[in-house]
């Protein structure tokens, strides 16, 4: 399997999937203990969580096919934290997000190991990005830049109580134009169910590296709480009747944000 794929789309949003894989190369696998191999903080489902709002946008779709645990290709390829004094789980984490080991005691990956994965896995996902990138910008002027992510509702070792349903991340405002962001805000208050922007989750590696509003690259992270589609304990059952009510919430946030992205570019 290739490490990434692409499904390309025909419109000027283009949706990237970090975190859905599951695929853990043999030579990996023999270093992961049972806990490693079982791969818990995928971001379960998201493929079909934004499998609609796909299909009637005319989205490309980037998606990673290898495992976070391998290598996270939303983290600094450098190493650099990026967010300085809080738990987060590293470019090849060593942790869960409970910061329990998956790796065999000794077999952790080195500085060589590091480097091979990124060259085998990390820069296939962001030349994939950066060309879906490149072809909506030219071919529209502009582009949209969707990051979709999940996690369990509570984490404990990464933040206090329960996570927010909808944790809306631009940067601090940088990755994107400022009506953008304020189309997903107002979608998202106005669905009744909890959310924040900019708040525990900002925008990883993707969100901070390619948003860039001066290019018309226009970026925003979705974190969703695991709680609003699925059974966040294995074995991670999704939850149509739960889901269908925050994917139609995702539907208005995706659709005010390319209106937006629309009338800023117009």
């Amino acid at each position: 399997m290739s490490p990434v794929t692409v499904i390309p789309g025909d419109g000027p949003l283009v949706l990237g999937q970090p975190h859905i894989g599951t695929m853990i190369p043999p030579e990996v696998s023999v270093e992961l203990n049972d806990l490693g191999r079982s791969v818990p903080d995928t971001d379960w489902w998201i493929d079909r969580v934004y499998a609609g709002i796909a299909a009637r946008t005319g989205a490309t779709l980037v998606q990673q096919n290898i495992s976070r645990f391998v290598i996270d290709v939303n983290r600094d390829p450098s190493g650099v934290s990026l967010y300085p004094g809080q738990n987060t789980t590293t470019l090849c984490p060593t942790t869960t997000f409970d910061a329990e080991p998956i790796y065999r005691e000794g077999c952790e990956p080195g500085p060589a190991e590091v480097a091979r994965r990124r060259s085998l896995y990390f820069a296939p996902f962001h030349a994939a990005m950066a060309a879906a990138i490149e072809t909506a910008r030219i071919r529209h002027g502009y582009c949209v830049l969707y990051d979709c992510h999940s996690i369990r509702s509570v984490v404990p070792n990464l933040f206090p109580g329960t996570l927010p349903v909808f944790n809306i991340g631009t940067n601090g405002g940088a990755s994107c134009a400022p009506a953008i962001r304020e189309a997903a805000v107002r979608e998202a208050e106005g669905s009744g169910m909890t959310f924040v922007a900019d708040g525990r989750f900002k925008g990883g590696w993707i969100t901070r590296h390619y948003g860039a509003p001066e290019r018309r690259v226009h970026a925003v992270q979705m974190e969703l709480a695991q709680s609003a589609y699925m059974a966040e304990a294995p074995p991670w059952t999704y939850d149509e009747a739960v889901a269908a009510k925050t994917e139609a919430v995702l539907d208005r946030i995706v659709a005010a944000i390319l209106k937006a992205a629309k009338q800023v570019e117009a």
